[in-house]
């Protein structure tokens, strides 16, 4: 068996992509930020009140999208970016009769993309959640400091630097997850040690993802910024969704009867009497559950407000290496935010101040519909709340479109299609002999000019039952795998506040019809090739 680099740099530079803008700037480094559980209108610069100056500052002088899609899910959308197949594809979420999903092991073609970035001489750096199947320096990245722990903030117990398990972090020891994770950019080391070389640097936050804990003088800036409300506040974001033309056409209304996806009763008795499994109308909540909902969105924001301060240093470092003109960055978050509330990890205390390590808390259903503002439902469905994600794109030497919004509707998949674009290389097409299944996503890069297009087919999803798929402007998405289709022209009506499926039932069946040959296509892929253990129900 030939090894991989060998495989790889015959494939990638017998073919070198096409470059349009990106002629200019050969072998970019790259950077993808990314959220945990961050809503789509969290960051000012997609309308909300938290102060992000970093997020908006690559914004203003890069590119916005603002129908941009995740999976609904980490471990999917972790899969979708690393890979460029939809997760069902490489067994990384859930498909009928295959052993899939969270614990699903990748098909020995579904390589990751250090691996691809490799023979064109780049060098790949990790820091923070992994949550993919393997490890990562097996994977092709050269350093890793991987934060497996995923119920604390302040005190992990689980992390590992290089694959190598470290010790747990003592409580007094100051540590705060998106800052450590900052801190193990290993871009100083790649500059000394690498300068000639270009780098990919991975750096996926675990931030705002629950238990909400943060700093306390973060906190303290936004302590009474939410006691107006999530209802106020929604339609504030809205004002100011309207004003940037990012959003749609209209504001979707809470839905007040959906609450978390998964149901912990037990949970809510430790939570006691201020919190709610439902998004109420704030006038109707007690002076106390008013105040306690307002602490737990407080250190949401400074927990959005500590993870932008840490790309700023991030940024600052690749200034400081003159790196940053030729750094093609990406930012954008795994899901929509969260509905869940649930008590995990060292459990919660109730008489312990909000947001430290004591403490075990979830934004909950009436905050994460502010996240999510102006779009309904949340992580795990796939409306468009559940779905969409912010996607800011900054690469001075490769974006000629300073400052401007891209309406062109992308997913996940397509980073690897850009990146490997912009690097020069290509994808993967043969794999011990045999040839690899052909990605989905598309380049972005015909985007990186004023009036470049880039057009799929169509956008497809599956996660927990939930489905959807996108063709052009029309979206069917069900809730569940026994609820019937809605349809929606997103056009018109983003928000999906007005379901024409009774209206157009030719349309209903036609979208119908094809998400399905894609899931048959998807679990055929997903089949191919299973090592024996995994081959028990693939034929059910």
């Amino acid at each position: 068996m030939k090894p991989l680099f060998t495989i790889l740099s015959a494939v990638l530079l017998a073919a070198p992509a096409t470059l349009h803008a990106a002629e200019t700037a050969a072998k970019p480094n790259i950077l993808i930020i990314l959220a945990d559980d961050m809503g789509f209108s969290d960051a000012s610069c997609y309308g909300g009140e938290i102060a992000t100056p970093n997020l908006d500052a690559l914004a203003k002088n890069g590119l916005r999208f603002t129908q941009f899609y995740n999976t609904a899910r980490c471990w999917p959308s972790r899969a979708a970016i690393l890979t460029g197949y939809y997760a069902q594809q490489v067994r990384r979420d859930t498909v009928p009769g295959v052993k899939s999903g969270a614990q699903g092991t990748r098909p020995a073609w579904a390589r990751l993309l250090p691996e691809m970035l490799k023979p064109l001489g780049y060098r790949s750096y990790h820091s923070g959640k992994w949550h993919v199947d393997g490890k990562p320096l097996q994977n092709g990245f050269d350093r890793s400091y991987s934060l497996d722990d995923h119920d604390r903030h302040f005190a992990p117990r689980q992390h590992t630097e290089d694959d190598k398990p470290l010790p747990p972090v003592d409580a007094k020891a100051g540590y705060y997850s998106s800052t450590v994770i900052a801190d193990h950019e290993y871009l100083k080391e790649h500059a000394e040690k690498y300068p000639q070389q270009p780098f990919l640097e991975y750096l996926a936050f675990t931030a705002p993802h629950f238990p909400l804990q943060a700093p306390a003088e973060d906190i303290a800036r936004y302590r009474k910024k939410y006691l107006v409300g999530w209802d106020a506040m929604r339609e504030d974001r809205w004002q100011r969704l309207k004003e940037i033309k990012i959003g749609g056409t209209s504001l979707a209304a809470i839905e007040r009867d959906v609450g978390p996806p998964y149901a912990f009763p037990e949970a809510m008795k430790k939570l006691g009497p201020n919190e709610l499994n439902r998004p109420l109308p704030w006038k109707d909540l007690t002076a106390e559950q008013r105040e306690f909902q307002a602490c737990k969105m407080a250190i949401h924001a400074a927990m959005v407000d500590r993870m932008d301060r840490e790309i700023g240093r991030v940024l600052a470092q690749l200034r400081a290496m003159g790196a940053l003109e030729n750094t093609l960055v990406f930012f954008l978050s795994d899901n929509g935010a969260s509905a869940e509330i649930m008590v995990r990890g060292d459990g919660h205390d109730p008489h312990a101040e909000c947001g430290t390590g004591a403490t075990f808390l979830s934004i909950g259903p009436g905050w994460s519909s502010l996240a999510n503002t102006p779009f309904r439902r949340h992580k795990t469905w796939v409306h468009e709340g559940g779905i969409s994600t912010p996607l800011i794109v900054h690469w001075p030497k490769g974006i000629a479109a300073r400052g401007e919004l891209r309406h062109t509707p992308g997913h996940l998949i397509d980073l690897m299609p850009t990146i490997l674009e912009a690097a020069g290389g290509k994808r993967l097409e043969r794999w011990e002999g045999q040839p690899v299944p052909p990605a989905p996503g598309k380049s972005l890069i015909p985007l990186f000019v004023k009036d470049g297009t880039v057009a799929h087919d169509s956008l497809w999803w599956l996660h927990e039952g939930n489905r959807a798929l996108r063709v052009g402007d029309w979206k069917i998405v069900a809730a569940g795998k026994d609820s019937p289709w809605e349809l929606y022209d997103l056009s018109s009506d983003r928000s999906e506040s007005k379901n024409l499926a009774k209206n157009k039932p030719e349309k209903v069946s036609e979208l119908a019809a094809i998400w399905t040959k894609q899931l048959a296509e998807y679990t055929a892929m997903a089949s191919k090739d299973l090592p024996p253990e995994l081959k028990t129900n693939a034929k059910k």
